[in-house]
C-alpha cells in the first residue's frame, strides 16, 4: 500500500533544470528538504535524464523525475501539463521558469512561427504557469528567470530592449545583414528579459486581485554568469571569452557570479520561509531592488498579456 502524502511534501518544476543555472538551482532545492519532489523540464529526454542521475547522486534526494517540455512548441507546453497531471505527484509548490535562450547566428523561428529568443523566453513560460495556475498550492510559488540586461542603466555591453508591441516580437521583420541579424537577436534577447518581468508583475497582479489564493510571484536576475549554454549561437572567439576569459571577472566584478551562487540564489527565492507574502518583486540574486524605469510601462504590460494570451490560444 502506498505511504499517504505528507503536508510537507511539495513539488517543484524546473524549465532547463538539465544544465547550467537550472541544474544548480534543482540540486539547492532538492538538498533543502529530501522530501521535496523536483521534475526537470526539458526538451531532451536523454539530457534530462543523466541530470536526474547526477543530482539524486549528488543531493541523496531520490524524489528527483524528468518530463519532456520543448517551449517553443505550444503542444508541447500542453501535453507537458496533461502528464504532470497524471503524474501523481506531491503537491504543486512551485515553478522555476528558467530555461532561456539567445540566437544571434541566423533568424530562426518556433514551431509556431515566433522568433524562436521570444518565442522560448516568453510565450512558452506564460503559456505553462497560465495553464497550472490551478495546481499551484495555496502559498505556492512562482520565479521567472530574467536579466540585468533589460536595463539600459546597468551597461551590460548588450543592446538595449525595444518594446513597440508583442506581436512585432513575435514576428519581427525581415532580418537584413548577418551583423545585423546578431544586433537584432541580441536585443530579441534583451527584450524578452523584460517582457519576463512585464509577465512577473502582471501575474502577481492578477493572482492578488483576481484570486483567493497567495501565490507569490516574482523575477530573479542571476548576473553575468559565464561559461552558461547561452552563449552558445555565438562566434568561437565569443564563446571562448565568455567562457573562459569573462570567468577572471568572477573574482573583482560584484556582478559576475558561478553558476552555483546564483543557483542557490535562485533556489532561496522558492524556499525561504521569510519570502512567502513577498510578491511582485525583482531581485538581483538574493537582494530586492528596483527593476528598470521600462518595466514598470503598465500599457506594455497589458499589451504583452493580451497578445500573449492570444499567441498560445491560451482560452481555447
Amino acid at each position: 500500500m502506498e505511504n499517504e502524502r505528507t503536508s510537507s511534501e511539495k513539488t517543484f518544476i524546473i524549465t532547463g533544470g538539465n544544465t547550467g543555472l537550472g541544474y544548480a538551482c534543482a540540486k539547492n532545492i532538492a538538498k533543502d528538504n529530501k522530501k521535496n519532489q523536483i521534475v526537470i523540464a526539458c526538451r531532451n529526454a536523454t539530457k534530462a535524464q543523466e541530470a536526474v542521475n547526477s543530482l539524486i547522486k549528488e543531493t541523496g534526494n531520490d524524489n528527483i523525475i524528468s518530463l519532456e517540455l520543448d517551449l517553443s512548441s505550444i503542444e508541447s507546453v500542453r501535453d507537458f501539463v496533461i502528464r504532470f497531471s497524471d503524474a501523481k505527484l506531491p503537491p504543486l509548490y512551485a515553478i522555476v521558469c528558467n530555461a532561456g535562450i539567445q540566437v544571434v547566428n541566423k533568424a530562426q523561428y518556433t514551431k509556431d512561427g515566433f522568433e524562436l529568443t521570444f518565442g522560448v523566453n516568453h510565450p512558452g513560460h506564460f503559456l505553462l504557469v497560465n495553464l497550472l495556475l490551478e495546481n499551484i498550492s495555496d502559498a505556492g510559488r512562482i520565479v521567472f528567470v530574467s536579466s540585468g540586461t533589460h536595463d539600459p542603466l546597468q551597461k551590460t555591453g548588450m543592446p538595449e530592449p525595444k518594446y513597440e508591441n508583442a506581436r512585432l516580437l513575435a514576428y519581427p521583420k525581415e532580418m537584413g545583414s548577418k551583423e545585423e541579424t546578431g544586433s537584432i537577436g541580441r536585443r530579441s534577447y534583451t527584450t524578452s528579459k523584460l517582457c519576463n518581468i512585464y509577465c512577473t508583475y502582471e501575474l502577481a497582479e492578477r493572482i492578488t486581485q483576481q484570486t483567493n489564493k497567495n501565490i507569490t510571484v516574482n523575477a530573479f536576475d542571476p548576473g553575468l554568469m559565464p561559461g552558461t549554454g547561452l552563449a552558445r549561437s555565438y562566434s568561437p572567439f565569443l564563446r571562448f571569452v565568455s567562457k573562459y576569459i569573462l570567468s577572471l571577472l568572477i573574482l573583482v566584478h560584484p556582478k559576475v557570479h558561478t553558476i552555483g551562487k546564483s543557483g542557490k540564489a535562485l533556489a532561496s527565492l522558492v524556499t525561504k520561509p521569510e519570502l512567502d507574502t513577498t510578491t511582485g518583486k525583482y531581485f538581483e540574486g538574493t537582494k530586492e531592488i528596483k527593476s528598470s524605469v521600462l518595466s514598470y510601462n503598465k500599457e506594455n504590460r497589458k499589451d504583452l498579456w493580451r497578445t500573449s494570451v492570444e499567441l498560445t490560444a491560451l482560452n481555447q
